[in-house]
């Protein structure tokens, strides 16, 4: 379980296609403080460390993950928001994120709002996964690409996010233009309200 509070943005070093699965070796400040089997979140995406080496880190995503999200995209030197699981025993400055990225959408316009950013990302409508709790709310959590935000303007299919200087210099946020792709993942407290409504 994550918070969505970004810890830093680790730097892809090295990509290793393996069949269907892309093992991802990483490099951030912490990567003397890991183990392996510990949980990282990658953009948002839960994955298991299965390497340490020196200063660099390797995680290794499925099939289904790449199928879901933008880690198929990354390239080396690419920029991926990372951070480690909750400690539960104290505040919770995000929200609760599982690191299970639901599907991507696509950044379709960034306004200037007066030193902050707006950003409006677009994801794929489906009547089904809605009933499923598969939306966003106005003034709800949404994660996006692992940053945990609030929702305003929500439709059918989108949603705009407000990004202050400090989250878009220390996130990857500093690198989304039109048309990039990011991961998302919709508030789980939607999901069982919708799914405690469907029974």
């Amino acid at each position: 379980m994550f918070s969505g509070i970004v810890e830093e943005m680790a730097t892809v070093v090295a990509i290793k296609r393996d069949k269907g699965n892309i093992d991802l070796t990483m490099k951030c400040s912490f990567t003397n403080e890991l183990k392996i089997d510990q949980s990282i979140s990658h953009n948002g995406v839960c994955l298991t460390v299965v390497n340490i080496e020196g200063e660099t880190y390797t995680v290794t995503a499925m099939k289904e993950t790449l199928d879901r999200s933008n880690l198929g995209l990354l390239k080396i030197g690419d920029y991926v928001n990372v951070e480690r699981s909750m400690i539960m025993n104290g505040r919770l400055d995000g929200h609760l994120v599982q690191g299970h990225v639901d599907e991507t959408a696509k950044c379709i316009n960034i306004k200037d709002a007066d030193g902050s950013t707006y950003f409006t990302f677009e994801y794929k409508q489906d009547k089904e996964m809605a009933k499923k709790g598969y939306f966003t709310v106005d003034k709800g959590s949404v994660t996006v690409n692992g940053v945990s935000l609030t929702v305003c303007e929500p439709t059918e299919d989108t949603f705009t996010v407000a990004i202050i200087p400090y989250t878009r210099a220390n996130t990857n946020f500093c690198d989304v233009r039109l048309e990039s792709c990011v991961n998302i993942e919709f508030d789980i407290l939607g999901k069982y309200i919708a799914r405690l409504q469907s029974i």
